[in-house]
């Protein structure tokens, strides 16, 4: 049961949540040396049930559109996805009351983005806008809020509502210095949509499916998923040279190596099987190495 459980929720996949999570995790400890984790367990609870609620759904709306078999019937694997969702909600509400409206406002957005991203008239998965939203919503969100629930108030973005006048005043230079962080998983999160798009490219276009690739030509994918990869070790770079993360952050750079032999097997071959799963690999290559880094600066410190 349980074991069916995973499968349906395709619990592998979440590697591509949870990383995110450290590497804010770990940068608001190294930053502000600081962590609430009533608030970080009840975020990590909900986007937990969140991902696996939206993969549930795509798995189930797959069952309409190609026949996929799931692993619970129809009524279970309804309820399940049911349950998931709820759950996502309530504890996300949860968090809502012990840190204010701005998460309210930015949970409301991922959620949205997550339920259309494949439920709705025209899901964003069949339109050449996945990379963007997949990457944006969960290399820098995820991020984002956990640095958000953690950090000191008006590090990032605060409020104030007083007489009718609502005031929203942003932390300019603090929200440049996250962005240039999330970077490499914004990067490598989109590389693993654009290379599934890719190597399902013949397939989605048999369901009316036109995604990125679709619209480039298979060899300016190619080239889009390279530039990406290497935009990401850039950012680190840029952060070692800012001071975001420490000096011998430089040595994720080595992670350049594997990652270009990566690239080039997917270029010669496209396959689900084969090399999709590179994709991921690389992911774990860029990030890991980042959040090791920022918790041994922390301990340091």
């Amino acid at each position: 049961m349980i074991q069916r459980f995973l499968n349906y929720v395709e619990i592998r996949t979440k590697i591509a949540s949870l990383l995110p999570f450290l590497l804010g995790l770990t940068y608001v400890l190294y930053t502000y040396k600081q962590v609430d984790i009533r608030n970080t367990l009840l975020f990590f609870t909900s986007m937990l049930s969140f991902d696996m609620a939206t993969t549930a759904l795509n798995n189930y709306i797959d069952v309409k559109a190609n026949g996929k078999i799931l692993e619970f019937s129809k009524r279970t694997a309804k309820q399940i996805l049911y349950f998931l969702l709820i759950l996502a909600i309530l504890l996300g509400l949860a968090l809502v009351f012990y840190t204010g409206v701005i998460v309210l406002v930015l949970g409301a957005l991922c959620f949205g983005v997550g339920i259309f991203y494949t439920f709705g008239p025209v899901p964003i998965s069949r339109m050449p806008l996945g990379e963007i939203f997949s990457g944006l919503f969960m290399g820098l969100f995820i991020p984002f809020l956990v640095v958000f629930i953690n950090a000191p108030e008006a590090s990032l973005i605060y409020f104030t509502f007083t007489n009718w006048l609502l005031q929203v005043s942003f932390s300019i230079l603090d929200l440049l210095k996250l962005g240039v962080v999330t970077i490499p998983a914004i990067t490598g999160i989109a590389n693993i949509m654009l290379a599934n798009n890719i190597c399902d490219l013949d397939d989605d276009v048999k369901v009316n499916r036109f995604t990125l690739p679709y619209y480039t030509g298979v060899k300016n994918a190619l080239n889009i998923f390279a530039a990406l990869y290497y935009l990401g070790f850039a950012a680190t770079i840029i952060m070692v040279m800012l001071g975001l993360v420490p000096i011998y952050g430089l040595i994720a750079i080595v992670g350049l190596i594997p990652i270009h032999k990566n690239i080039s097997k997917f270029r010669k071959q496209q396959s689900k099987t084969e090399t999709f799963p590179l994709s991921v690999q690389n992911l774990v290559i860029s990030l890991v190495p980042i959040i090791i880094i920022l918790t041994i600066g922390t301990i340091l410190n």
